[in-house]
């Protein structure tokens, strides 16, 4: 149902952009959510956005360089990431869940998953 896409290899201060593409969209409000798991670390969560809220949250280790926004034409959720640096290096995955939570606990519907390495 999610799948995400854009993830590569980049070099330190460049950006990608990773899109969160869902198939079909469930009832009522909810959000869009990106997380990140760094070998030998815990999943931490990185960015949230309401689909149709629009309201936005960020984890201080990535606020003013990621940008999370909805793109309604590709039924997406899209991470913009600039001014990558090595310690963005991790496994990104995209979740929906109905009410906001940073807990990759509280969701069950994800994507795979996409790498993103950024090189020094």
């Amino acid at each position: 149902q999610l799948e995400e896409t854009g993830g590569g290899l980049a070099q330190v201060g460049e950006s990608l952009r990773l899109s969160c593409i869902a198939s079909g969209r469930p009832f009522g409000a909810y959000f869009m959510s990106w997380f990140r798991q760094a070998p030998g670390k815990e999943r931490e969560f990185v960015a949230s956005i309401g689909w149709y809220s629009g309201y936005t949250y960020y984890a201080d280790s990535v606020k003013g360089r990621f940008t999370i926004s909805i793109n309604n034409a590709k039924n997406s959720a899209d991470l913009q990431m600039d001014s990558l640096k090595p310690e963005d290096t991790a496994i990104y995955s995209c979740a929906r869940i109905q009410y906001y939570s940073e807990d990759p606990a509280a969701y069950n519907t994800w994507g795979q998953g996409t790498q993103v390495t950024v090189a020094s």
